[in-house]
């Protein structure tokens, strides 16, 4: 019975927490979106002088993939 609750007490003191009103590491995700968003402002000036790069991979989509399924191989040659 004390291992269950034991195992149990992180759940239930956040559970307590959001129930009080105190949402941990509020402070922590706003701190973390406002630095992603800085990161960005700061970024796209240099991004338009650069030339766009190709993609890394390629994957069929569309009417290729449908193609690419549909796709049989021809009767082997007669001998």
């Amino acid at each position: 019975m004390t291992e269950i609750l034991i195992a149990a007490l992180p759940l239930i003191l956040l559970l307590g927490s959001l129930l009080l009103g105190h949402y941990p590491s509020c402070e922590a995700i706003v701190r973390l979106s406002e630095r992603i968003s800085s990161q960005t402002r700061r970024r796209s000036a240099p991004r338009a002088a650069r030339r766009p790069r190709a993609p890394a991979s390629f994957a069929a989509c569309g009417g290729l993939l449908i193609g690419l399924c549909l796709a049989r191989r021809p009767p082997p040659l007669a001998a």
